[in-house]
């Protein structure tokens, strides 16, 4: 089965980059589970300066949105200073069929 390219296929790619205390409390995890229900692909990452990456790509601007507003939240145990939003032209890296964590 071929997979078309985001970009023909619709899809608009966000990068996130979340700053605060979003390492060692199950935030990639946390994310990857609400990704994934709201079936948007991409990845999760930890960052060396203490930040996570979040890229998602998706059709439906609605899903992105909503994702959004779960990473300002993050769980229970984070606290989440800031959300860095920008929209990605080459979707090249993200995964066009799941979501992972790097």
């Amino acid at each position: 089965m071929v997979v078309a390219p985001a970009e023909a296929r619709g899809d608009m790619t966000v990068r996130y980059l979340i700053s605060g205390s979003v390492q060692g409390v199950g935030f990639r995890w946390f994310v990857a589970r609400h990704a994934r229900s709201l079936d948007v692909t991409g990845y999760a990452h930890n960052l060396a300066d203490g930040r996570v990456e979040v890229v998602v790509c998706a059709a439906d601007p609605a899903r992105l949105e909503r994702l959004e507003a779960l990473l300002r939240a993050g769980p229970a145990n984070a606290r989440v200073e800031q959300v860095e939003r920008e929209e990605v032209a080459d979707e090249s890296s993200v995964p066009s069929r799941s979501f992972d964590i790097r």
